[in-house]
């Protein structure tokens, strides 16, 4: 594979007022004529809430929780990234039209970006949404490892940058309400990162991966035996997942994802924002919080030291 010399780590370039990676953003023009098959699935997330781990739920199930098949290739591989671009890399775009039915596509793409054919085909999605303080702080430590991001700066100068919607792929706020607006118009199965998560000290009916996978083959309505979804259950736990080359990406070149900076999988957990927050930087998150998502009936959850459950911005008692 024919690498770059230096990815330099070039300036987010806007498309549509949306910052990209300047590599990404060359591959836009040409997903506008993109065509689209009638059961194409669709993986849609804001960056580090949980792409890979439903791209991997998605090809089990797809595989019918046969591992081996799971195995043929990385995950990037079986489930083409739709506007990649990389030079000396086939694009997402060429990947996908070398990809057999049915076919698994991820996305990062706010709605405006989207191509068109998408929405009007009426192509299912699953949408994936996490806490934004976890997501800053994941995509912090990811933008240090990914040599095609901008140079992060310092934790304090990328959170600002997070909050004002200056890193790519723009705002969260925008990114995760629009998809949930998507959800009245679209058949959009719109699910939560820790809802997904496993977690013993908290009641299985607030955290139950197993159930979220029902969910998903309810969605795409179809159906696999009990011991087949536990199967896929603890193979796409994080645990297995970060020890498995197919699903970690350590088979990524250095040049572009530096594991010793950070591994891609790096923790996987929910609440570990309050390890990085201080206390100012946390206030003023859900200061801001409050006031853009105000009006939206979006409820998000971190999980808190005393184990209670709460809603970003409302302090837990």
């Amino acid at each position: 594979m024919e690498l770059m010399e230096d990815f330099s780590r070039p300036p987010l370039v806007p498309v549509k007022g949306i910052p990209l990676i300047k590599y990404f953003a060359e591959a836009i023009g040409p997903l506008q004529n993109l065509t689209v098959w009638p059961d194409d699935l669709l993986i849609s997330t804001y960056p580090k809430s949980g792409t890979t781990w439903m791209s991997e739920i998605l090809d089990m199930i797809y595989q019918d929780g046969k591992l081996e098949k799971c195995r043929r290739a990385p995950i990037y591989a079986r489930v083409p990234f739709l506007e990649f671009r990389c030079p000396g890399v086939p694009s997402g775009l060429e990947s996908l039209e070398e990809t057999p039915a049915p076919r698994l596509i991820k996305t990062h793409l706010p709605l405006s970006l989207l191509p068109q054919s998408l929405l009007d085909q009426k192509i299912k999605v699953i949408y994936v949404a996490r806490n934004p303080k976890d997501v800053a702080v994941s995509y912090y430590n990811f933008y240090n490892m990914a040599k095609v991001h901008p140079d992060p700066g310092t934790w304090e100068s990328f959170l600002e940058n997070f909050m004002d919607g200056k890193v790519s792929y723009g705002s969260w706020f925008q990114h995760v309400k629009e998809w949930w607006g998507l959800t009245h118009t679209h058949p959009v199965l719109y699910l939560f990162y820790e809802d997904m998560k496993e977690h013993p000290e908290i009641l299985s009916i607030l955290q139950n991966p197993k159930r979220e996978i029902k969910k998903v083959l309810e969605f795409l309505g179809r159906s696999l035996p009990e011991e087949t979804v536990d199967f896929i259950v603890y193979h796409t736990s994080f645990k297995k997942m970060k020890e498995n080359p197919m699903t970690n990406y350590t088979t990524i070149p250095s040049e572009i994802m530096d594991h010793g900076v950070s591994p891609f999988m790096r923790k996987g957990t929910t609440g570990d924002w309050k390890n990085t927050f201080t206390v100012a930087q946390n206030e003023r998150f859900d200061a801001h919080y409050a006031k853009t998502m105000k009006g939206c009936n979006l409820k998000f959850r971190c999980i808190c030291k005393c184990i209670c459950i709460c809603i970003l911005g409302i302090k837990a008692s």
